[in-house]
């Protein structure tokens, strides 16, 4: 009789699951995406990063040379939530600390507005600014058709880490 129940629950799940998918509604899914990920997307030559303080990574290549710098809003954006959950973001800068770009790091948002903001350039927003001139400018998430929640929590999080990076300075 369990057996038969847990199939039931089962077929069930599958069935919303499915019938959601071919409404057209994308079921969130959690997307794993690291933090060196997008690095090596600015950065191939980057084998690691080492923590300076709470705010601020070194990007090092294989040799442990210092080839840029990150920065993470992850352990400081949980209250900061899209559509589905946390978007945290990681900020990719060079040695001059120039960011370079701005990313989405593991979340739960739909696949397809997350796509939507790359195709519309959202994440180039903040390139070829340093942390100073960066916190001045402000994305406006209304500009980002049908994806205006995830960019509203996503500018929360540069917005963030950026104030945390100003307040904590390396030199």
């Amino acid at each position: 009789m369990k057996k038969i129940a847990i199939i039931l629950v089962l077929s069930l799940t599958a069935n919303i699951l499915f019938s959601q998918a071919s409404k057209g509604k994308e079921v969130p899914v959690l997307k794993e995406i690291s933090g060196l990920q997008v690095i090596k997307a600015i950065y191939p030559d980057a084998a690691g990063v080492e923590k300076i303080n709470d705010v601020w990574f070194r990007i090092v290549d294989a040799e442990k040379k210092q080839i840029g710098y990150a920065l993470s809003s992850k352990p400081f954006s949980d209250d900061i939530k899209g559509y589905h959950n946390t978007t945290p973001v990681i900020v990719v800068l060079d040695k001059d600390k120039i960011i370079r770009k701005v990313g989405i790091l593991s979340h739960w948002e739909t696949t397809s507005y997350i796509s939507r903001l790359e195709r519309q350039t959202y994440f180039n927003n903040w390139n070829g600014l340093t942390v100073e001139s960066a916190l001045k400018k402000k994305a406006s998430a209304d500009s980002y058709t049908g994806a205006t929640i995830s960019a509203n929590s996503l500018s929360k999080n540069v917005e963030l880490v950026l104030k945390k990076a100003n307040e904590n300075k390396v030199k």
